[in-house]
């Protein structure tokens, strides 16, 4: 018996609720699921009632025995034969790593979303859950606090895979007119907490919190667990469209000094930005001068949607700085490069950061110097 055309069928199961389907609940494919977010939300949904069965996607096999597993890149077309007889699907293989090469980084999660959002409008699938970030509405001096979800993304690609999200943004948003009957949601978590290691985290690593002179931030967290049960309203249609996720209101930079015992280090803003472009640039640090702005402006969103649909934070800012502190004790980055125990000895925290700025003076003066010639 041949399979119903993949349209017919996306149409069929948008239309028809999953208990009159005579099912217990919705077969639930996660990509990048042997590690990290991916990780965690294939055992919560293994773990649920509401959910049928789980297909687990990934290039290496995770640790969840009761998952379905196919081991294969996301980028490759037979992923869609994977994908046949899932009926939501969420996208979380992607690579926002500060250490990989940026072209690399752009071909996988911008190909993979593609690739995924295609294979599972062929495969008959009725739901695609993408996972971005907050920093898609850009950190800037006029932003409301908080946004709601409706507004507009103001970002720009300066900041590290900003570029790479604004672009699977746009995709979720072509998608539903490309493919009739597939449904998109995006999901945007705040400063995401709990075994991340992003630009945002790493300034929490280093030995004085850097204040740029005039800025105003606001500091939102989301820790994973939050995120993976926000995902999880998605995946039961609890709530769909673009959502913002994080902890309920913000905390002012003075609180987060206060609360972490961090002292600040003030700098005017060209001085601070300059610098983080040449250290950038010359390769001695991951994080692009555009890191910067999102711990100068605020960026905190509302989570309304989430909210009306019942879903509540199980976590305050509070808590999960305090769990972001205990993570990255022990560690030293200057400048968002993490230094080794025997760079932080030797140069000590402090110095450290006076040597790599001024690192960035002299390559300027040495380049003025080579011109002059």
């Amino acid at each position: 018996m041949s399979s119903p055309d993949p349209q017919v069928r996306a149409a069929r199961n948008e239309s028809t609720p999953h208990a009159a389907r005579g099912v217990r609940g919705p077969v639930v494919a996660v990509t990048g699921a042997a590690s990290g977010i991916g990780a965690l939300l294939t055992e919560r949904l293994v773990a649920s009632d509401e959910v049928k069965q789980v297909i687990a996607i990934d290039e290496r096999r995770g640790d969840c025995a009761a998952a379905q597993w196919h081991i294969l890149d996301v980028r490759d077309p037979a992923i869609a034969e994977k994908l046949r007889g899932a009926d939501v699907v969420v996208h979380l293989a992607l690579d926002l790593d500060l250490e990989t090469d940026s072209a690399a980084r752009t071909a996988y999660n911008v190909r993979g979303t593609q690739t995924v959002l295609t294979a599972a409008a062929a495969a008959g699938v009725h739901r695609v859950v993408l996972c971005t970030s907050a920093m898609v509405y850009g950190a800037l001096d006029d932003n409301e606090l908080p946004l709601s979800e409706d507004a507009e993304l103001r970002a720009t690609a300066e900041a590290t895979g900003v570029g790479d999200l604004l672009e699977i943004e746009r995709l979720a948003r072509r998608a539903p007119r490309a493919h009739p009957g597939l449904n998109v949601t995006v999901v945007r978590p705040a400063v995401l907490v709990g075994g991340t290691d992003t630009a945002l985290t790493r300034y929490f690593e280093s030995p004085r919190l850097l204040v740029v002179a005039g800025s105003r931030p606001a500091w939102q967290f989301c820790h994973v667990e939050d995120l993976c049960s926000a995902l999880e309203y998605a995946v039961l249609e609890k709530v769909e469209g673009e959502l913002a996720v994080g902890c309920d209101g913000w905390l002012e930079q003075e609180e987060v000094e206060e609360l972490s015992g961090i002292r600040r280090m003030e700098l005017p803003s060209a001085v601070a930005l300059g610098a983080a472009a040449r250290l950038h640039r010359i390769g001695l640090t991951p994080s692009p001068a555009g890191d910067l702005a999102y711990t100068m402006y605020p960026w905190v969103v509302s989570g309304s949607r989430l909210h009306d649909a019942g879903w509540r934070p199980q976590w305050t800012n509070e808590e999960v700085l305090a769990e972001l502190l205990e993570e990255v004790s022990g560690r030293r980055t200057v400048a968002g490069r993490r230094l080794g125990r025997k760079d932080a000895t030797a140069a000590g925290a402090a110095g450290a950061t006076v040597a790599l700025l001024g690192a960035a003076a002299v390559v300027r003066r040495a380049r003025k110097a080579r011109r002059r010639i």
